[in-house]
């Protein structure tokens, strides 16, 4: 084997350019399809060696002639050549130097730097190495596309490939064997211009499972991986509130970290509406801004039906949020989530929260310090609640430091906060505090793990418009008041580990002693503790109140078990407890949260998992003196990735006193299922349905059985192609978002750069 090097840019005709980018998605008539796959033949070894710059071309074949008397060089048996990360491979090259051709014949290939690959019968090119010719030519994309043209050309650096085929799916199946891609993109003629970076198609259309579906008139896409400007997929969808409504985005790239997505919504019962989305990536940070609007007629929910019935107006809705990175420790972060009315987003099946919030903030994070300045605002969506009744938190300030050298043996940690709170018709809070905590955690020579915790707080308040709050416990007295609080902690756990059954056992009995005066608790309004019952969760928690202006003041023990079990395929964990209030004065707790009286309800949690297969979590809560169940919450998953059955139950009949907040009883059951019936294939479906009645919730008028929403589908999911056809049910009016049948088709090409 002899090795040359040529002063010449021989390999210019890899259609380098062509190749680069994940996106070059291009096709040709359905008699090309069998191209798509790669020659059988293999691809000798690399051997040219590497030329010293990049005019040289490292070249290396079986054997070269040179015929002198008409200046024609042949090189024949596993030709190479080599430049600028280039390769070109073939069976025979013959260079004419009298008439400047150059042709490479039998299995000719080209892998560029990026690895992509070029595949055909015969290149011809051009000494000046600026303009050639490929027939019969395959490109194998690095990112997994591919595009089989019947001729292509090159003339001032523009490709032109004449009836092109391309696609982005696999075209062998498991087993090797050649197979129809899932969908391919015909044309007629495709243009490639490297210097705008896009390609151009002429009379294009879509071929999906075999048969011609979508006509592509004037498609065209960027390639590389920076994107372009240009359509994306459309959404089609029917529902009883809107019609038949079709979703047509178009994406504007404005620079490599800026963009815009525009995407009228038209429907056929009410007016079109238009969605904006801008993004924005920087150096320090992101943020994106999404904006909703229409022009159409506002219905009211609950007393607003009536008055608002008639009024048409711009609708809409914004959504924008964002972060920026000062330093390692400071961060600004903020979002503004408002909308025109109440239920503009669940007739346009945007949202289905009831409440949103609009928020900034700074912080600041290190080792051992915690520092957070922020403010937030509540829109709330739903029936029967007073906008000004819902409090706007501005500032609200939280600092934390840890000291790293431990005091009294333990670690300490001293904390200040303050929260100023308006309502524009309500009752206004500011609150400061200065708390610290000690902790010191021992292990005893027998193996117990003992915890000892001390805990002190000044609280100072100011509120007004008092007698404005609905619940008269969360009110207070006005005028500044104050508050201190202690409580002191024992909690000791005592892990027994053992084998058994094949694996590992734990038995962990735990006691846990907490002593607090009585503290002056309702003198003071309660605007962040008023969601409080008892779970696992909090079942040993210092106070078990969810925010700071409640504190349990009460001198208990809590006693528990903690028990686990890990097998080879299989675990368990789970946990049962109750406390006993150690003084007789009388609780804060309400009735409800079974914490009210001096022994606690029990409650528990059993945590089952077997292998992948199977999961299971079941929480639930006792009645201290009939185990009547209060709590009873089943979550359960069975089956594979592919095929499972997931389960929800949730009864809540905890006996609460009426008009506490999230004491309400209800009870509830969520289904939900996937089956995967072929390779590709697969249905879904999912539920909700309300199963309270009056025994729950004595002022509810469900009747035990009222269906929530109904999810029904199928879908069609390979390497290259997302098919899905839902339908969606739902049994709820809330205000002009009227319960009734919605159908969404989704399809969605991967390996197609927009």
């Amino acid at each position: 084997m002899r090795h040359h090097r040529l002063q010449n840019a021989l390999l210019s005709l890899s259609f380098r350019a062509a190749l680069l980018g994940s996106a070059a998605l291009v096709a040709a008539p359905h008699a090309l399809a069998q191209q798509l796959n790669e020659p059988a033949a293999p691809i000798s070894a690399p051997d040219a060696p590497m030329p010293e710059n990049d005019d040289q071309i490292g070249f290396a074949a079986d054997a070269l002639q040179y015929d002198s008397n008409n200046e024609v060089v042949t090189a024949n048996g596993n030709v190479q050549l080599l430049r600028e990360g280039n390769r070109l491979r073939a069976d025979k090259i013959v260079w004419d130097r009298n008439s400047g051709k150059v042709e490479a014949q039998g299995n000719v290939s080209i892998i560029d730097a990026d690895g992509n690959v070029a595949y055909g019968d015969r290149f011809d090119v051009t000494d000046t190495l600026k303009d050639g010719a490929v027939d019969n030519m395959l490109l194998v994309l690095q990112s997994g596309g591919r595009l089989a043209s019947v001729k292509g050309t090159r003339v001032n650096g523009v490709y032109t490939l004449n009836r092109a085929t391309y696609t982005g799916c696999a075209v062998e199946d498991s087993d090797g064997c050649p197979k129809e891609p899932t969908w391919q993109i015909n044309a007629i003629k495709v243009v490639y211009d490297p210097t705008r970076e896009r390609v151009t198609y002429t009379n294009a259309n879509i071929e999906l499972f075999g048969l011609p579906l979508i006509p592509l008139p004037g498609l065209s896409h960027p390639v590389g991986d920076g994107g372009s400007s240009g359509l994306l997929v459309p959404n089609l969808r029917y529902d009883r509130n809107n019609g038949f409504e079709a979703d047509l985005p178009y994406y504007f790239k404005l620079a490599p970290n800026r963009d815009v997505t525009i995407t009228p919504h038209v429907y056929t019962g009410v007016l079109p509406m238009l969605e904006a989305n801008y993004r924005h990536l920087y150096d320090r940070g992101a943020y994106t801004i999404t904006g909703y609007a229409t022009y159409g007629r506002r219905v009211g929910i609950g007393s607003e039906a009536v008055s608002a019935n008639t009024e048409k107006d711009i609708r809409g809705y914004l959504d924008a949020s964002g972060k920026m990175q000062l330093s390692p420790e400071w961060s600004l972060d903020g979002s503004i989530r408002v909308t025109t009315d109440r239920t503009f987003l669940r007739r346009y099946d945007i949202s289905r929260e009831d409440r949103l919030r609009s928020t900034i903030g700074a912080q600041r994070i290190d080792d051992d310090s915690y520092f957070s300045i922020r403010g937030w605002a509540v829109q709330t969506l739903r029936q029967g609640d007073s906008q000004g009744q819902t409090p706007i938190a501005l500032p609200v300030i939280d600092y934390r430091r840890r000291f790293t050298d431990p005091w009294l043996g333990g670690v300490l940690q001293l904390q200040a906060n303050t929260l100023a709170i308006t309502r524009t018709h309500g009752q206004d809070t500011q609150r400061a505090f200065a708390a610290a905590e000690w902790n010191l955690r021992k292990l005893t020579g027998m193996g117990q793990e003992v915890t000892f915790t001390g805990y002190l707080r000044g609280d100072v308040y100011h509120s007004s418009d008092n007698a404005l709050t609905s619940v008269v416990s969360y009110a207070g007295d006005p005028g500044w008041q104050s508050r201190g609080i202690a409580a002191a902690a024992v909690d000791m756990r005592w892990p027994f580990v053992g084998e058994a059954f094949g694996g590992v056992q734990r038995i962990a009995p735990r006691v846990q002693i907490v002593a607090s005066p009585k503290i002056a608790n309702l003198s003071l309004p309660n605007e962040d503790a008023r969601a409080v019952d008892l779970e696992d969760s909090n079942l040993f928690a210092l106070n078990r109140f969810a925010g700071y202006d409640r504190f349990e003041d009460s001198s208990r023990i809590t006693y528990g078990l903690e028990y686990s079990l890990d097998l080879p395929n299989f675990s368990l964990q789970s946990i049962v407890g109750q406390s006993y209030r150690l003084d007789s004065r009388e609780s804060i707790l309400p009735d409800g949260t079974g914490l009210s009286d001096r022994s606690s309800d029990v409650v528990g949690r059993t945590t089952v998992r077997y292998k992948d297969f199977i999961a299971l979590t079941h929480r639930f809560r006792l009645d201290k003196n009939s185990l009547s169940v209060r709590r009873n919450e089943i979550d359960t998953t069975i089956g594979s990735k592919n095929t499972y059955v997931m389960a929800g139950y949730l009864r809540l009949n905890r006996n609460a006193s009426s008009g506490l907040e999230d004491l309400q009883d209800r009870e509830e059951i969520r289904l939900g299922a996937r089956a995967q019936f072929a390779r590709f294939w697969s249905v879904f479906g999912s539920t909700v349905i309300d199963l309270t009645d009056t025994k729950e919730d004595p002022i509810s008028e469900a009747d035990g059985f009222e269906p929530v929403r109904h999810r029904l589908g199928f879908a069609y999911e390979d390497d290259c192609l997302t098919l899905g056809f839902t339908w969606v049910r739902s049994y709820q009016t809330n205000g002009d978002a009227r319960k009734g049948n919605g159908f969404q088709l989704r399809l969605a090409f991967r390996n197609i750069g927009i």
